[in-house]
Order: structure tokens, then sequence, then C-alpha cells
């Protein structure tokens, strides 16, 4: 079928990745690397990660369940300080291709994200903010797991951005930095571009639109 949309995912491909920043905050900590990413895997669609991203719960609430799931697995750490890590630089590189899509396809986001933000992650100042919302106004939908209560890697929030554009999954491409999200994606059977770079990303996405990004 022919290619009629391509889905961003936001945090980690649109700006850098939040786990430089976690893998920071624990060796700033002397926790092993990749800790908090396994305090995640515990119980993953029912731990304090998973219910924040649906918008069960406050970031307070989150704060504090998350500390005690870490606590379980012997370390400490700030919960508040983890989300405020969640907000990477936006690249510039990646931007632009999102415009030059724009220009030829239907765009929109699928993004796992915090109660009260737009967007993954909390914005740092009124310049963050504005940045974060001037990317998400190229977006036609822009479908965001706190106010839908549904979260990547369920196969509805994907077939709900679908229905929001009027295509169908064959006709889109998807792209996360996350291969559990790109998994029901393509089960789906969308075209998927697991992002490991933004070169790496916008090469692989020319080669599937035929159109020039950069």
């Amino acid at each position: 079928m022919e290619i009629e949309a391509v889905l961003w995912d936001f945090g980690g491909v649109l700006t850098g990745s939040p786990f430089e920043a976690f893998n920071r905050y624990e060796a700033e900590l002397g926790l092993p690397r990749d800790f908090i990413r396994r305090v995640n895997t515990i119980d993953p669609h029912a731990n304090a990660w998973a219910r924040m991203e649906r918008g069960e719960i406050t970031v307070e609430e989150f704060a504090r369940d998350f500390e005690a799931e870490a606590r379980a697995l012997g370390g400490e750490l700030s919960g508040r300080r983890v989300i405020e890590l969640l907000g990477g630089a936006l690249r510039p590189e990646m931007v632009e291709a999102l415009k030059r899509v724009r220009a030829h396809y239907r765009v929109a986001c699928i993004t796992n994200n915090v109660p009260g933000s737009h967007g993954p992650g909390m914005a740092a100042s009124a310049q963050r903010a504005a940045e974060l919302a001037a990317v998400f106004a190229l977006f036609e939908q822009v479908v965001e797991s706190s106010k839908l209560g549904l979260r990547k890697p369920d196969p509805a929030i994907y077939r709900h951005a679908c229905a929001l554009l009027g295509v169908a999954p064959q006709a889109c491409v998807y792209l996360d930095d996350l291969g559990i999200n790109c998994k029901p994606a393509r089960e789906l059977g969308m075209r998927t571009i697991k992002v490991e770079s933004a070169a790496q990303a916008i090469t692989e996405l020319e080669a599937l639109l035929g159109l020039p990004l950069r």
C-alpha cells in the first residue's frame, strides 16, 4: 500500500534520548548503569511509570511510588529528578525532516508523556515550552498517553492515531527509539524505523519516502 502518513514518537526521536541523562544520573548516585530502565521492567503495565503515562497518578504520586520501586531493587533516587531528565534537547535535523515530510504526507505524533505536560517531560522554562509548542504545532494530531489513558506499546494507541488521520496502518511509517514500541506498529502493518541516531533515521526515512529530508 502507498505511504500516506508518517507517525513520530517524540522523546528520543525529535529530541535526544533520555537514557543518556538517566545514565549520567545513575553514575552520579553510584547506581548500576541502566538501573532506571531496570526499575521500569518490573510489572511494566502496572508500575509507577505506566500509571503515570496513562494519567492515572500525579507526578508527585509517581515520584513516591517510583522511589519505592527503586528502593525494592536496592537503589535510592529522586523520582522527581527522573522526570526532569526526560526533556532532551531538540534535534534540529529531525525537526527539519518533519517539516519536509509534512509538505507531502499526513503527520501525527504518538507520545507516552507526563500529566500536565505537552510532550514527554516537563518544560523547564518558558523558552523551552515555546520551542516544544512550535514543534507540536507541525503535527496534524498529537496523541498523548496521559490524556488518552492508553500508552505504547498498546496497539490501541496506534489504531487511534490512524483513525484520527483517517488512514490505514498499512499506509503509515512509524518512528520510535524503542523496539518494544515499534513491534506493535509493525504487527499492525506499518513500516517502522527504530531511531538509533538522527542521521540513521533520516537516511532510512528518505529511502522509504523517496524524498530528500536534509
